[in-house]
């Protein structure tokens, strides 16, 4: 147990039993860390809170959470300073000790959680037919990144693509390819072709109310199983799974894909059953539910449409279907990794869901909005034309750029490294820096989208990262080096004390898991990428003055623990954010 989760667990017991269980306090956010500071490594601010609530006085309540708070291996005992905080100090011993069990572990610096859960992650969720956008790029990349955090702590992970495969536009292109494109060539279209196809249908199916029809009776052939439409239908899934796949094996993503095709089956029972439960209404000939709570700008009931006045479904009879099947594959959690404009659609189906009963109380279902990614003008990022930036041609500018920057590097350190593999390692470079610039920006703000400073050696990028990571392995291993050839001998083996940058470094260090589980519980990427880059920062003031290794004292095995840990952390916490290390940059 870190030193954070040790004393506050130990602030609850000691509240509990001094004031009642009526208290209630925000424990997560009344211990801080107190870092560098004079008055201790943590710090409790409870009292003030308490006060209020039991109506004594702060300083007698701090005095009082001091001696209830016991001296434990981890931490000395507390004193009272300032406006009735309290300050504890980590113990020396335990802190070098846990340093020393991290390097012996460094394989495993995440230990399993508690409690494993279910886990169900939608994102990404392109549509077939249509080249993935630069509106692909956030929900892709923190879909990916929140999976893999819970993944770090045991979880069982469902990683789930909600393709959009099924409904009217399908019969439109199914239609208009039928009737424009020869059938043999229809199985060789690039998604390139398809996305342009697709448009020259829509604009058909807009202005020609004959084919508009034609298209609609293609609809029921594809539903209805007839095999020249199935057939179409499924040339058209082909080609987008494998440009899909191709974007996810670049970006070093896995998801299964599940598309509205699957659910289809399933939408006649939710309407059935809501009809028995007695929640649908009939509105301007749809049927719909009510949400209470939910109301338009003019104050009237906004309903939630789950069957259209044609019969067709809606988004939202295929998100309950969804629901229902993954709380019958045993889910306790279910995240929608999706912008922020589709905040009130998920809100009503998921009140809709919990009050037909299909939603479990302890089953958790929650939206996880984002902002928008903007161009350099402070504006939805698009071509000039106007249209979304491909995700394709996004990612080739990403590895042209990394490979750029990382031959420019190989030329001013004259590096012996073949010109290929330097350049591949740059293509890898390019790729990680624009998930690392998504993962480092808090996910519901608007970011501005810039390759200069996603690629830059400088800031809280990618690139600084990885160079962190490779110079400090490189550390790690010239000491090991050093020390097998027998050259020099190691020195401070079993040190009980760490001091000043020692101290520091090793602070940050054993704080990582609470930091990885703060950024899963509160689903926010944004704080490891904060975390890894003032652990960089840390080890920098360290390395600077504190020698591991010296030709007169030899091998400072302690100062080698620090470079080890401080390796492993920064490769365990870029990996949770889908970031690759290398060894060499």
């Amino acid at each position: 147990m870190s030193p954070l989760e040790t004393l506050t667990a130990a602030l609850r017991d000691a509240v509990t039993t001094r004031f009642g269980d009526d208290v209630t306090l925000d424990y997560g956010k009344l211990v801080q860390r107190n870092r560098g500071g004079q008055h201790g490594d943590l710090q409790v601010n409870a009292a003030f809170p308490l006060a209020k609530q039991v109506r004594r006085n702060p300083t007698e309540i701090a005095e009082e959470l001091a001696a209830a708070i016991d001296a434990s291996p981890v931490l000395e005992p507390g004193e009272v300073s300032g406006k009735a905080f309290v300050n504890f100090r980590i113990r020396d011993a335990w802190l070098a000790g846990e340093i020393a069990r991290l390097a012996s572990s460094a394989d495993a610096m995440l230990s399993p959680a508690a409690k494993a859960e279910h886990v169900y992650v939608d994102f990404s969720s392109p549509n077939v037919a249509k080249e993935m956008h630069v509106g692909h790029l956030r929900s892709t990349i923190i879909g990916d990144s929140l999976s893999r955090l819970f993944e770090a702590r045991g979880h069982t992970v469902e990683r789930i693509s909600h393709v959009g495969d099924w409904g009217t536009q399908f019969g439109m292109l199914i239609q208009y390819l039928q009737e424009e494109v020869e059938e043999d060539t229809v199985a060789g279209l690039s998604i390139a072709d398809l996305d342009s196809l697709y448009k020259a249908s829509k604009k058909r199916f807009d202005d020609d109310a004959a084919f508009a029809d034609r298209a609609r009776q293609a609809v029921v052939a594809l539903q209805s199983g007839e095999p020249g439409a199935r057939s179409t239908w499924e040339a058209l899934c082909a080609a987008s799974r494998s440009e899909f796949s191709d974007i996810y094996e670049r970006l070093d993503v896995e998801v299964q894909e599940v598309g509205e095709s699957f659910y289809q089956p399933l939408l006649a029972d939710v309407v059935r059953d809501l009809e028995e439960l007695g929640m649908l209404e009939v509105s301007d000939g749809a049927r719909v539910v009510f949400v209470e709570g939910f109301e338009t700008r003019e104050g009237t009931p906004l309903p939630l449409i789950i069957q259209k006045a044609d019969g067709g479904y809606n988004y939202a009879t295929t998100d309950l279907a969804a629901i229902r099947h993954r709380v019958s594959q045993g889910a306790d959690r279910m995240l929608y990794v999706v912008d922020h404009g589709q905040s009130q659609h998920f809100q009503m189906v998921y009140a809709v869901a919990r009050r037909a009963g299909w939603l479990p109380d302890d089953v958790v279902c929650e939206h996880v909005p984002f902002g928008l990614v903007l161009g350099e003008d402070g504006k939805r990022l698009r071509t000039r034309s106007g249209e979304n930036v491909r995700l394709r041609e996004l990612l080739d500018e990403a590895e042209e750029r990394g490979r750029r920057l990382a031959l420019a590097r190989a030329a001013e350190t004259e590096s012996d490294r073949p010109e290929s593999e330097v350049a591949e390692t740059g293509a890898l470079l390019g790729l990680s820096a624009v998930k690392y610039s998504e993962l480092s920006h808090h996910r519901m703000t608007n970011y501005v989208f810039s390759f200069d400073k996603m690629v830059s050696l400088e800031g809280n990028t990618a690139p600084y990262l990885l160079y962190a990571y490779a110079r400090i392995r490189g550390i790690r291993d010239a000491a090991h080096a050093r020390l097998e050839e027998g050259s020099l001998q190691g020195v401070r083996t079993d040190a009980e004390t760490l001091e000043g940058p020692e101290r520091s470094l090793a602070q940050i260090l054993v704080d990582f898991e609470d930091v990885v589980d703060r950024a899963t519980v509160q689903l926010q990427p944004s704080d490891v990428t904060e975390y890894l880059f003032q652990l960089s920062q840390e080890f920098n003031r360290f390395y600077e003055s504190s020698r591991v290794v010296s030709d007169e004292d030899g091998v400072d095995v302690t100062r080698l623990r620090l470079c080890e840990v401080t390796a492993a952390t920064l490769g365990a916490g870029l990996s949770v954010l889908g970031v690759r290390v290398v060894d060499r940059v």
